[in-house]
């Protein structure tokens, strides 16, 4: 029963293990995982390419991403703003050196992960014939990925100890999870899924490398594109809002980007939260870089 949540947590947890010292190799690392996670996207779009009946099935993945979208937003906004309630948190001022450009720049960034399931796709649709051994190379590809991960995590210079005592991090990754399952709950009915895979399916918290390969190769592919466009809108949502709302509300801007807000996101809260959002954001969204392939793992191993 548990197979799949050992495959996605063993190498996860083993790369957390190890301590690297040598910078090269971390530079060597980090331009690797951001390889795989494309060539695991255009896998993704690969699979969905190739799904029979595609065509027929894209208006309900549509309705099942918006409701998805929808749901975890209200309901993630929702607690998050009941944090901020409970335990405001005043920003600084907005860099005024940040330019627009850069912004601009990492929104057109965030298309690409799009880019790369489409390339998948139209090649599988139009170009490539059956390839059995994808599926097989997908899982190996996403353990090397999570393995990488989980180096990359502990060897970032952050303790685990100092993000945990990070009260409002904390408070932010918890607010976000607790919500997710809640609105995982809600659409158990609307998607028609057993509750342990809508549950999954809520828990990818932005991560779309992860969500979608996993859940495509749990629920099929045409799931795996619902997790990953779900995941994806996701960060592209999140940058819209950030520099919206992160002057009045920080927690409700750090918190909706989930598990990019220690990476992808993180530039765009700096510029306009100043240097005291930063430790906040990195702390939360490390938690759910972390809680995301645990939750994901345990909830598709319940089938």
């Amino acid at each position: 029963m548990f197979t799949g949540a050992l495959l996605i947590l063993a190498p996860l947890f083993f790369g957390f293990a190890l301590s690297l010292e040598n910078r090269r190799l971390m530079t060597a690392i980090h331009y690797l995982v951001e390889t795989l996670v494309y060539f695991i996207l255009a896998l993704l779009g690969l699979g969905l390419g190739q799904m029979e009946g595609l065509a027929s099935q894209l208006g309900t993945m549509a309705g099942q991403v918006s409701a998805l979208v929808v749901v975890l937003f209200v309901a993630n906004m929702a607690a998050l703003w009941l944090l901020h309630r409970w335990r405001p948190m005043m920003p600084e001022q907005r860099d005024a050196s940040s330019g627009d450009a850069g912004y601009v720049r990492l929104f057109m960034a965030a298309l690409k992960p799009l880019l790369a399931v489409l390339a998948g796709l139209l090649s599988g649709y139009f170009l490539l014939p059956d390839l059995p051994q994808a599926e097989q190379l997908a899982t190996w590809s996403l353990m090397l990925l999570l393995f990488l991960i989980g180096l990359q995590l502990r060897n970032a210079g952050l303790s685990l100890r100092k993000l945990l005592m990070n009260t409002q991090g904390l408070g932010i990754a918890l607010a976000l999870v607790v919500s997710s399952l809640l609105a995982g709950v809600l659409l158990i009915p609307v998607l028609g899924l057993p509750w342990h895979d809508v549950l999954a399916l809520a828990s990818g918290f932005g991560w779309y490398s992860l969500s979608g390969i996993v859940v495509g190769e749990a629920l099929g592919p045409a799931w795996g594109g619902v997790a990953f466009l779900n995941d994806v809108l996701r960060e592209i949502i999140a940058l819209a809002i950030i520099p919206l709302l992160i002057g009045s509300r920080p927690a409700m801007a750090i918190g909706y980007g989930g598990a990019t807000s220690m990476d992808f996101t993180l530039p765009v809260i700096r510029s306009n939260g100043g240097l005291s959002c930063v430790p906040v954001a990195i702390a939360s969204g490390f938690l759910l870089s972390f809680l995301s392939p645990v939750f994901m793992g345990v909830f598709l191993s319940l089938g």
